[in-house]
């Protein structure tokens, strides 16, 4: 008969029982634990139990050998081993006539129900899946009682209040859909204001960011003072407060109706920089960027975030960022290189051209399409200055790569458009030369 190593946590030290002697003294909530009533089998369905909990760590018994997942229909070979049923007579079903655990021959292929399994399987899930069903009717009514208080309590006490509510917001989607259906989030929004102090703030910010909001509830945040409080506290704030505030106004901005100039703020941009370089809090850059991005989307507000001066320090952070936020940095300089003053900005940086050359066919093809259009524009702006730059930085050779590439042809040409303005201050032997480049490339 198959053993069962249960855990400490299951309330047994380290002994291997047998399936019987487990459901017998009721270990793992069999009928001698009581736990479980002999009705619930006709109401709780083991499927749909073990899809809802998807639980990491479950007893190495119940896991079918074929599939590794939990079985939910067992039944046992003449070898004593278990399978799920759907696995093994698809097994059959191919032409094998062996156990798939030991290899052996089988002299019988009929399988046999392991009720005794079957049973401790149903039981253990059903307990766990009663106690997360139990947890969640807990959670969802702290939930409403939290929203009910906020209505009464000012001072610490609403602090307080909005404290645990985050804590279980964040933790349990019971209660974000507790919070929205019982008006939750016009609570917390009202309490948004210009006289909100930053304790209060912070918290409803980090409330709804995990809420999935509505467009009346996001006109509603889309009110100017509201914005304004969002960005006093993004400047003001913990990286955790920081990173909530761009992450809702982000969402906000997904609105087709929000209106660009609650973005046109100078203090806005400069805290999203200073989210953006803060070295201290890597995991800040990531949603600084997105949130940028999407602003940079309003030509109207491109303009101020060049006089920021965004367009070095951003040329400036290219080397250190990954992939995602690489692409999302070459978006935003490509964006603002359709401004005069951003291409200016961009020739007058001395990194532009050597960091966006190492770029080029090292992280995507998009990221490769971004650099070229970047240094298209700067090169055209003024080809005698940059082509010396350009040769110097081994640009020439990247571009003949990203040529003789499979690339899109529209990048090709980017290159060789720009390969041209690279070779203007040079003759073809000393072009060569310098870019240490063979005849037969030529």
């Amino acid at each position: 008969m198959p053993t069962f190593h249960p855990s400490k946590r299951d309330g047994v030290d380290g002994q291997v029982l047998d399936l019987e002697t487990a459901v017998k003294d009721g270990l793992l909530g069999g009928v001698g634990g009581g736990v479980i009533g002999a009705g619930i089998g006709e109401k709780l369905d083991l499927k749909k139990m073990i899809e809802e909990l998807k639980l990491s760590e479950v007893p190495s018994v119940f896991i079918c050998p074929i599939s590794l997942e939990p079985m939910e229909d067992p039944v046992t070979l003449c070898t004593g081993q278990t399978y799920e049923r759907s696995n093994i007579l698809k097994w059959f079903s191919l032409g094998h006539y062996t156990c798939p655990t030991t290899m052996q021959e089988l002299w019988d292929d009929s399988v046999t129900p392991n009720r005794t399994l079957y049973h401790l399987i149903y039981t253990w899930f059903s307990q766990k899946y009663l106690l997360m069903k139990k947890r969640a009717e807990d959670v969802q009514g702290r939930a409403i009682e939290l929203i009910e208080t906020l209505k009464k309590v000012k001072g610490q006490a609403r602090v307080q209040a909005l404290k645990e509510l985050q804590q279980v917001v964040a933790a349990h989607g019971t209660a974000r859909k507790a919070v929205i259906d019982e008006g939750g989030v016009a609570v917390i929004s009202y309490l948004l204001g210009p006289f909100t102090t930053y304790a209060v703030g912070s918290e409803a910010i980090g409330i709804l960011v995990n809420l999935t909001l509505d467009s009346e509830s996001k006109r509603n945040l889309m009110q100017p003072a509201k914005i304004s409080l969002m960005v006093d506290i993004l400047n003001e704030g913990s990286i955790d407060t920081k990173i909530n505030c761009t992450r809702l106004i982000e969402k906000l901005m997904e609105e087709k109706d929000f209106k660009t100039e609650l973005v046109s703020s100078h203090s806005l941009l400069i805290g999203l920089m200073r989210l953006i370089k803060d070295k201290r809090h890597p995991n800040g850059v990531l949603p600084g960027l997105s949130l940028l991005r999407s602003i940079c989307l309003h030509k109207e507000v491109r303009s101020m975030i060049v006089t920021i001066g965004a367009i070095r320090r951003l040329v400036d952070l290219l080397p250190s960022l990954d992939p995602d936020c690489l692409e999302l940095v070459l978006f935003i300089l490509d964006a603002l290189s359709s401004l005069p003053e951003g291409r200016s900005a961009l020739k007058d940086a001395p990194n532009t051209i050597p960091n966006m050359a190492r770029l080029l066919m090292r992280v995507s093809e998009s990221c490769t399409q971004y650099a070229l259009s970047i240094l298209l524009s700067v090169c055209e702006l003024a080809p005698e200055q940059c082509s010396s730059v350009a040769v110097d930085t081994g640009l020439a050779a990247k571009l003949l790569l990203v040529i003789q590439s499979g690339c899109n042809p529209a990048l090709k040409q980017q290159s060789a458009e720009l390969l041209k303005l690279c070779r203007l201050n040079y003759t073809d032997t000393i072009f060569i030369s310098k870019c240490k480049l063979t005849r037969t490339i030529q």
